[in-house]
């Protein structure tokens, strides 16, 4: 839900209810992944996606009737279908996708443990009685913070929930409830956003906190000159620490989702902020300069009790080889290796 929270949170904040379309399951050629979404509101309002474009417009007006009524809908696209024809869904791919009135103390909850960059499991019935489709329970980072479950049901899917939220998974289940009778949840987990760290106000450091934020990090610029770190220079960064690494870094959340790059070329800074970074539980570790420069820095760093281990985390040269030239050519090949480390994907 990360791309889509701030307008949600503006439409709630004006007063207009939204309805939440999510896509739980997909077979063959599908373009949007499990727990792709799109909310919606009945004044025409849309943001995110649940098929790159092919099956909007009939979501909308489901969602749309979905906001009068009140009732949830389970929608099946396929190329099997007549209505899959007519939406645009000829790619060879079928998906579910469910939508339903999104709750304001849900959205809240939901906001309050994303602010506190806790992962969560939203789990919702999708399928079974009427009455209980749409129903849902909110598992953050183990604590139980919202649930419209009676204690049986909510007894029982609990086990799966906190085994979604450890494995980070989203995935529909089938249960078997004494009272309910058969019904169907779906587990959306819901991560943080990433972060990048970027240590160095440098030219390239503008460009590439850009790119990362169209891709919804959050950005963060370490850079103890105020001259280089400045607001002016980075009007669209999340946060701007105007300190050295020491204090800098104890300011900052480091996750197994957290990015690390270190661009200043110079040795007081790089080479602080190395030195503590390698002890953190970081994805990645970037580090600018040639590869004369980064033989130069490995000799200080193992000179400073930094251990070859360590040393062979950072990805220096930095970047994916793509000739880049300028500084936003260099962004981009930072923040696409960001992502292929990030995505384990294979780098030639």
């Amino acid at each position: 839900m990360n791309e889509i929270f701030d307008d949600i949170e503006r439409w709630i904040a004006a007063g207009e209810k939204v309805a939440l379309a999510t896509v739980i399951e997909t077979w063959g050629s599908s373009p949007r992944q499990v727990g792709a979404k799109m909310a919606l509101t009945s004044s025409g309002k849309i943001t995110g996606s649940v098929s790159g474009g092919c099956v909007e417009g009939a979501v909308y007006q489901a969602g749309v009737e979905t906001l009068k009524t009140g009732q949830s809908q389970l929608l099946h696209f396929g190329v099997a279908d007549e209505t899959a024809w007519e939406v645009g869904l000829a790619c060879g791919g079928t998906i579910q996708v469910f939508v339903q009135a999104l709750k304001e103390q849900l959205f809240r909850t939901i906001s309050a443990c994303i602010q506190r960059d806790k992962p969560l499991v939203y789990a919702s019935v999708v399928k079974g009685r009427e009455d209980l489709c749409g129903k849902s329970l909110l598992l953050c980072n183990t604590d139980t913070v919202f649930s419209e479950l009676d204690k049986s049901l909510e007894g029982q899917i609990m086990p799966a929930a906190v085994k979604h939220l450890s494995g980070q998974k989203s995935q529909r289940m089938d249960f078997e409830a004494e009272v309910e009778g058969s019904v169907e949840v779906f587990f959306d987990v819901m991560l943080p956003p990433p972060t990048l760290v970027i240590v160095g106000g440098v030219h390239i450091a503008i460009a590439l906190a850009r790119i990362a934020k169209v891709l919804d990090y959050q950005t963060i610029i370490v850079d103890p000159r105020a001259s280089f770190s400045s607001k002016d220079r980075f009007p669209h960064v999340d946060r701007l620490i105007q300190a050295w690494p020491e204090e800098a870094f104890t300011q900052i959340n480091f996750s197994p989702r957290t990015a690390v790059v270190v661009l200043t070329h110079d040795p007081k800074i790089d080479d602080a902020a190395l030195k503590i970074v390698v002890n953190k539980p970081v994805f990645y570790i970037g580090v600018l300069g040639s590869r004369g420069t980064q033989d130069k820095r490995r000799a200080r760093l193992l000179n400073a009790g930094v251990s070859e281990t360590q040393i062979g985390l950072f990805h220096a040269p930095i970047g994916i080889d793509i000739g880049a030239k300028t500084p936003e050519e260099i962004g981009l090949a930072i923040m696409a290796e960001i992502v292929a480390v990030q995505r384990q994907a294979a780098l030639v």
